[in-house]
């Protein structure tokens, strides 16, 4: 099967169609931008060849914080790092913001951590102004929108107190170009993106002698596709081991998220992510409803890998009688009608479940994150018009970040910040195959066994749903003794389960501890 791109914000990842219920087809030239402002390809074709661009120099500012009841004072830096190839040229510069904290000597004992959102396409601004930054974006505590005009407040729950933190726009997101808008091209793909970011990661950690630091990565997303590519890159090309990797709304093995003629298993996989969404709209029967959302996802995962995977197997030797339980047993995780189920011959697909489920309402779920709702303006509609979740917050961060990073950081750029870029054709690096990184991750944890990985899922994330990267990790085919490097958390959101405010603070919990073990404290 041929791969098609997708899009996502965070992070986040991919694009609003479903990806469980839709044929994969070609790669597009095009993704559709985030923003509505000209593409850069355009605006370099416009400026004259003796108005040639001049990158803002790197800015660094002072500030302070309190976290968990200490005063840290601490240095930001924005800036560009410059990728050459191997005759020294400049072929495209990566934007960073870095965080350092200030007063210290001995950087051996002090963790840095590298972030990158996905897409691809994404800049590095969700996890930046959601969950590690010292600044977050204020939304209601359960993650809700706000009306504009937006604005940021202290992150209380920042990782600065246990990390450096870099947050790095691979090329074409945020402010990294390409010299050459032309060249772009040679940056977008797996291996592609992997590379130009490693050696982004080589050179901060060169010109800053971080070396003898504790390294960690966070990726979100389709950033924690890029992250477990980097541990072979990082490992393989610039023998950089590192201590830990934390992955937040994973996709490792696309094939248990693109569904398409003989691929039942995202059917599979997504079933409980449908169950979490209808416990949570209360959708579910009484006796389902009354349970924790942990005891009803444990019956829902038990259904899903036994006698729902058993009846997708059989296809259409499927008894009738044997059909008509397993429907009626569906619609009872799932909180949609059994006949509906039935037409869709037991695969309701995440476009069609998104629209189905509060029918009666005329709402639709999220697909980012399946709590929030939104208005059709179709009764009838057969597939989901928007992502709800994404209207919710990809507004205030864009507004956030471009006012931030003039004001308090003070770098002056007047080019548009890429939020969510149109990368056009992605490289997959996979014909007739689904894209799978796990192994790359998984050779890297057997030669470097101290490497310890960290996973965050959030119940009611559609995107990447949380069964999925299960599924994954217990499917990594490495040795009983490496398995134990990892930790797998659960959270109640979707995708960017930090805009909860209760799961923001156990994550904050969960990542300063695997932290501390990881870098041996």
């Amino acid at each position: 099967m041929k791969l098609r791109t997708f899009l996502s914000c965070c992070a986040l990842v991919f694009s609003t169609h479903a990806l469980a219920d839709v044929k994969p087809e070609a790669p597009r030239e095009e993704n559709k931008a985030a923003n509505t402002s000209k593409s850069e390809n355009d605006q370099s074709k416009e400026k004259p060849e003796s108005e040639e661009r001049k990158t803002p120099k790197d800015v660094s500012t002072k500030h302070a914080i309190t976290l968990a009841g200490q005063r840290l004072e601490y240095t930001a830096v924005a800036g560009m790092l410059p990728i050459r190839d191997a005759e020294g040229k400049t072929k495209a510069e990566i934007f960073y913001i870095a965080y350092t904290k200030d007063g210290l000597n001995d950087l051996s004992q002090r963790p840095v951590t590298f972030s990158f959102n996905g897409g691809p396409g994404s800049s590095s601004v969700w996890m930046h102004l959601g969950l590690l930054g010292p600044r977050r974006v204020k939304l209601q505590d359960d993650g809700s929108a706000v009306p504009p005009p937006y604005q940021l407040v202290d992150n209380e729950y920042s990782l600065l107190d246990e990390t450096d933190l870099v947050f790095v726009d691979p090329v074409g997101t945020g402010y990294s170009r390409a010299t050459k808008a032309d060249e772009a091209k040679n940056f977008y793909g797996v291996a592609e993106d992997a590379r130009s970011v490693a050696e982004f990661i080589r050179l901060y950690v060169t010109q800053n002698t971080r070396w003898s630091s504790p390294k960690f990565l966070i990726g979100e997303s389709y950033g924690t596709t890029r992250a477990a590519a980097l541990s072979g890159e990082l490992a393989q090309k610039h023998r950089m081991n590192l201590n830990g990797i934390m992955l937040v709304s994973t996709v490792l093995n696309f094939q248990t998220i693109w569904g398409g003629e003989g691929n039942d298993l995202p059917h599979v996989l997504y079933l409980p992510s449908y169950t979490a969404t209808a416990w949570h709209h209360r959708k579910l029967a009484p006796d389902l409803q009354k349970l924790t959302i942990q005891e009803v996802l444990k019956q829902a995962e038990a259904f899903a890998m036994g006698e729902y995977l058993q009846g997708l197997m059989l296809g259409a030797a499927l008894p009738e009688p044997q059909r008509k339980a397993l429907v009626d047993k569906m619609a009872r995780f799932t909180g949609v009608s059994a006949e509906w189920l039935d037409r869709a011959n037991l695969r309701p697909g995440l476009e069609r479940f998104s629209v189905e489920l509060l029918r009666e309402q005329r709402l639709q779920v999220g697909r980012f994150d399946s709590r929030y709702t939104g208005h059709v303006r179709n009764g009838l509609a057969s597939s989901a018009e928007g992502d709800p979740s994404a209207d919710a917050f990809f507004s205030p961060f864009a507004s956030t970040f471009n006012q931030y990073v003039r004001s308090e950081l003070k770098y002056v750029e007047d080019r548009p910040y890429e939020i969510l870029a149109s990368v056009g054709k992605w490289n997959w690096g996979a014909e007739n195959d689904f894209v799978n990184v796990a192994d790359t991750l998984a050779v890297a944890m057997t030669r470097n066994p101290f490497l310890k990985v960290h996973v965050s899922c959030g119940y009611t994330d559609m995107a990447t749903p949380y069964f999925a990267s299960h599924y994954t990790f217990n499917h990594l085919n490495v040795a009983p003794e490496i398995a134990k490097n990892i930790t797998i958390d659960d959270y109640y959101a979707g995708h960017m389960m930090y805009l909860n405010l209760p799961d923001l603070a156990k994550q904050r919990a969960d990542l300063v501890k695997f932290i501390r073990t990881a870098s041996g404290r």
